[in-house]
């Protein structure tokens, strides 16, 4: 066969493109194939940058022009290495079809923030609201457990083209969890990239479809997981849950102050106190302050942000959690009325933020956040 460009180009079509399911010439991996008599010199662009890589390559061009167009030949491959595109961290896309997304935190563990949000999310859907739940508890995720679905699996989804995740839905609430992809004795030893990586994909690549509200289970603390959060969506605003405890309330002041701080303006939309009182069945009349008496309530005032209301210490709150069936869907309950004031004081104060402030944007945020001391000093 006659040496020219065409049938170079052909031979190469027989050559496989790595990891792309083309060939070389098609995924455009072939560039600038110049013919000067019985000399080639094309240009392969790869992704892999290890020289085993190019060495292959470089043996299956010359096999194909040598076996299929001109076996005398001389043929002078220049290797291109295209790096892989990095994986983008999750920035500040909004979530089309989502009109309100409530961020759920607590300054310290234990005091019943994922219990809070997932009755929140079922009092809301039970109100007649599209609700969707995102558990970032991503080191202690409760939502499988709460929700009765341990052992679930999301299913994939094509959505215009591309596959998604399509969350579990329970009680009428969709819900996504990393504790859908671990097995329930497994611990989740993740660095925070590791961990933010499982969030953009929770977030973004999840068939979440049209939601009134997204309310998303903060794990306790402040950390990489809270600052990715509020990098990755536009949040219209906190609640803070907390015990009346004072050691409780310390750590709360902080997760106020996180969501009010400069660079990242958060509209707190109000505190919720869990384990209020105490009341035994057979003293209905009798509250016992076992945690401290309105800690969360005076708090609230004290940082001008809205009380949402309290939450006694039910027996039957945490058997609902266990059984994963939220203490909420209980009919004519005192807990559950509960839940109903404190929701409908939520949407009050989303409505409230809604008319009265800009849309929230995802914030910027530097590796100086919240270290007012070092920027002192630069």
């Amino acid at each position: 066969m006659k040496l020219t460009k065409d049938a170079v180009i052909e031979a190469l079509r027989t050559i496989s493109a790595p990891g792309e399911g083309k060939n070389i010439v098609d995924s455009g991996g072939i560039q600038n194939v110049l013919i000067f008599e019985d000399q080639v010199d094309l240009d392969v662009v790869l992704k892999n940058p290890s020289l085993q890589a190019r060495k292959k390559m470089e043996v299956e061009i010359l096999k194909a022009i040598h076996e299929k167009v001109y076996a005398k030949a001389k043929i002078k491959v220049n290797t291109i290495i295209k790096a892989a595109e990095k994986l983008t961290p999750i920035k500040g896309a909004p979530l089309p079809g989502i009109d309100s997304i409530i961020a759920v935190a607590s300054g310290k563990g234990g005091v019943g923030k994922s219990t809070i949000t997932a009755n929140l999310a079922v009092t809301l859907a039970e109100m007649g609201c599209k609700v969707g739940l995102l558990d970032a508890d991503i080191y202690g995720p409760s939502m499988p457990t709460m929700f009765d679905m341990e052992g679930a699996r999301p299913l994939s989804v094509q959505i215009e083209g591309q596959s998604k995740m399509e969350p579990i839905e329970n009680y009428g609430v969709k819900v996504l969890s990393i504790g859908f992809f671990t097995k329930p004795e497994q611990a989740v030893i993740w660095r925070g990239p590791m961990a933010t990586k499982a969030l953009n994909q929770m977030i973004f690549d999840a068939a979440w479809g049209a939601l009134d509200f997204l309310l998303i289970d903060l794990p306790p603390g402040t950390g990489d997981i809270h600052l990715s959060i509020v990098q990755a969506l536009p949040i219209s605003g906190a609640v803070v849950v907390s015990t009346p405890q004072n050691v409780a309330l310390a750590d709360a002041k902080k997760g106020i102050a996180m969501f009010q701080q400069e660079n990242i303006q958060v509209p707190v939309l109000g505190i919720i106190e869990n384990m209020s009182y105490f009341t035994p069945t057979e003293l209905p009349d009798n509250k016992y302050y076992i945690f401290g008496e309105r800690g969360a309530e005076y708090l609230a005032q004290d940082k001008e942000v809205p009380f949402l209301g309290g939450i006694p210490l039910i027996q039957s709150v945490r058997e609902a959690a266990d059984f994963g069936r939220p203490a909420s869907l209980q009919e004519d309950s005192q807990v559950g009325e509960e839940f109903v004031g404190i929701t409908k004081k939520l949407v009050s104060q989303v409505v409230f933020r809604n008319k009265n402030l800009p849309p929230t944007k995802a914030v910027e945020i530097t590796n100086l956040v919240g270290c007012e001391a070092v920027k002192s000093q630069l």
